[in-house]
């Protein structure tokens, strides 16, 4: 038994697996479009508001970057940078949908492909929950302050949430809320209900005593999401495209503006809390980085995945860097980083406090369209995801079925938009979405090993972008995911563990006797 968990599929099979006729998806993408999908992938709500967090402190205790906030930023791109190399060289070599998942598979084995797969569960589906409700939470405060259009407080609340404050438990301050929940993927939390009033909420309809609520919003937008994705992947390149032209404008606007609004005195000391605090601060900016290996779940749909996927990873984290660092310098130069803790929107807080409330209703909107990027990037690639292990035999072939006209993976798509749209609805998540940090650096870990592993096992293979100095930046590559790694709550691990022995579960009961290798041994 112990050999066949750590049974591998060569790069042909893999390969000609994803060229089978029932399989194939449509080729529509260039470098342009990754990119664009790499930045509308990083780019999302973490920067609007998690850079308070980053640069202040946390309430669990933990330190402030200060204005070396922008250190923590460079050091994370540069861990990220290890691992972009790290999957520009796996996909220029294996041009297959399903990212880390797929390129496990072929250097250490089944098993290891299954947790790389139920590992990427949380980095695509269960923080996009997060996004969901972090974009309603966005729009609801938009269209109450811009518009005037109220939405009652039972149609924005999750039912846990809701059933506390109409049972009179105190509800947590907004500052308080956010501000812990900001180290979150999405960058805000579920505080749906800390916008409503309790009074709102006590006009909720009831079930036996119990308030019946929804976060509508969240519900609206995973839908909308959904079906734009259902419907092709040019149509998603399109409306992503455009999204990213709208956010990164406004961040070049802060960057622009702010730099007459400067205080070179805010910017001491540069770092307080020494290189803890520059660690505290790189590990929850870090949210606000992944997303650039989502580029590779496109990979069967690039006309040329060998030059256009390298490029696309590439070319949005570096341009994503450029503009974080900027945003972090001048941020940090406006206001004295201690005040922005408690801010669920620091960007706007910054501005409205130099007089500039008009640029501050335009930067919670840039928000918004940031965070409808990042959920159209992420219900993309979830479904690949699947698509990929349903090829494999560990998931069943519905899940891997594609749309005849569309040439999506459809039924994935729709399963991804109920996995989002129905916890976005009615849970609190904001235990679960700190999962995504340390999921997505295990990955990236894999990742980084699985570069050098086949530099070993196929040396002649064709790599049409090969890692430079792999023997170095690999191994550097891991050694930041760990020390990222290192900065996170212990609680964290331990429920990141629970994660991994559930998905181990359902892999011996399911994926291990109906893998498409496994049919192969005995037949």
């Amino acid at each position: 038994m112990l050999p066949s968990l750590f049974r591998t599929k060569s790069l042909e099979q893999l390969k000609a697996r994803a060229e089978a006729p029932e399989h194939q998806l449509k080729k529509n993408l260039g470098t342009f479009d990754l990119t664009m999908f790499g930045i509308g992938a990083i780019i999302g709500a973490g920067i609007f508001s998690a850079i308070g967090t980053a640069a202040a402190g946390g309430l669990d205790g933990r330190p402030g970057a200060g204005p070396a906030l922008v250190v923590s930023i460079l050091l994370v791109a540069v861990a990220c940078g290890f691992t972009a190399l790290a999957y520009a060289e796996l996909a220029s070599m294996i041009p297959v949908s399903g990212s880390a998942y797929t390129y496990t598979y072929a250097t250490l084995g089944e098993m290891m492909a299954w947790i790389i797969g139920w590992d990427l569960l949380l980095e695509y589906a269960v923080s996009n929950v997060a996004v969901a409700i972090s974009w309603g939470d966005y729009t609801r405060s938009f269209l109450e302050n811009a518009l005037h259009i109220h939405i009652p407080g039972w149609l924005a609340t999750d039912p846990r949430t809701a059933l506390s404050l109409v049972n009179g438990a105190p509800p947590m301050a907004l500052g308080d809320k956010l501000h812990l929940l900001a180290q979150a993927k999405a960058g805000l939390a579920d505080g749906a209900a800390t916008f409503a009033q309790w009074s709102t909420l006590k006009a909720a309809p009831t079930f036996f005593g119990f308030p019946i609520t929804i976060n509508l919003l969240a519900v609206i937008i995973t839908v909308l999401i959904t079906w734009l994705v259902y419907r092709g992947i040019k149509e998603s390149a399109r409306a992503n495209s455009f999204m990213v032209v709208v956010k990164v404008a406004i961040l070049l606007a802060v960057v622009g503006l702010g730099l007459k609004f400067i205080d070179s005195g805010n910017w001491k000391p540069f770092a307080p809390h020494g290189l803890a605090g520059i660690q505290a601060g790189a590990a929850i900016i870090f949210f606000a980085f992944i997303g650039f290996d989502a580029v590779s779940t496109t990979a069967e749909e690039c006309r040329d995945p060998g030059r256009n996927l390298p490029r696309g990873i590439l070319y949005s984290l570096a341009i994503c860097t450029f503009i974080y660092a900027a945003v972090a310098l001048v941020v940090t130069g406006m206001l004295k980083y201690t005040e922005l803790g408690k801010q669920a929107d620091p960007l706007a807080y910054i501005f409205s406090q130099h007089g500039l409330t008009g640029w501050a209703g335009v930067i919670s909107f840039g928000a918004i369209i940031a965070t409808t990027a990042a959920l159209l990037v992420y219900q993309v690639g979830q479904p690949r995801i699947f698509m990929s292990m349903s090829r494999d035999g560990l998931l069943g072939p519905w899940f891997g079925k594609v749309h005849a006209k569309h040439g999506t993976p459809s039924h994935a798509t729709f399963l991804t938009g109920c996995l989002v749209a129905i916890p976005a609805a009615l849970l609190n998540i904001s235990e679960v979405v700190e999962l995504t940090n340390i999921g997505t650096l295990f990955a990236f870990s894999v990742v980084c090993a699985g570069v050098m592993i086949l530099r070993i096992k196929r040396p002649e293979a064709t790599r049409r972008f090969r890692m430079p100095w792999v023997w170095v930046t690999a191994p550097l590559g891991i050694a930041f995911c760990l020390w990222l790694a290192k900065g996170l709550p212990a609680l964290t691990w331990y429920r990141f563990l629970v994660w991994l022995a559930l998905g181990l579960g359902i892999y011996f009961a399911y994926g291990y006797r109906k893998s498409a290798l496994a049919r192969q041994e005995q037949g």
